[in-house]
């Protein structure tokens, strides 16, 4: 089975390095992006089958904590924070466990993480297995 994935993230750069880490995973496909969280209210009007959505968290109009509430009430996909600011402990962090975010990794070195596959991959690949095995 093959599940679908949106990725939220404000920078190009960085929705460029999550969908060439994800297109190496042979059971998710990424299904749409969205530089904010009013553009993947959008996408997620036109995607209600998707597994999973990648969410940062510091990004313009609408950030990834404004639209956590939203995206829960409004999809069944297992939410994961991928942020260099929701650092275990971090109040980021509690905020959007809070706020229902199912599991959060952290971008190894700042908002724009080119070694996010090098120095998280391991991690963000047993996260997303294990998410989706849990649908």
């Amino acid at each position: 089975m093959t599940h679908k994935v949106m990725i939220v993230d404000d920078s190009v750069m960085m929705r460029s390095v999550i969908r060439s880490f994800v297109d190496k995973m042979p059971d998710f496909k990424i299904a749409a992006t969205a530089e904010n969280g009013r553009k993947a209210l959008d996408e997620l009007a036109k995607h209600d089958d998707l597994s999973l959505i990648l969410l940062d968290i510091e990004m313009p109009e609408m950030n990834g904590l404004q639209f956590l509430p939203y995206a829960k009430l409004k999809s069944k996909a297992k939410i994961i924070i991928l942020s260099s600011v929701a650092i275990a402990g971090s109040p980021y962090a509690a905020k959007a466990r809070e706020l229902g975010a199912d599991a959060i990794v952290t971008k190894p070195s700042g908002a724009v993480s080119l070694d996010l596959a090098d120095k998280r991959g391991s991690e963000l690949t047993q996260v997303m297995t294990r998410l989706v095995g849990a649908c």
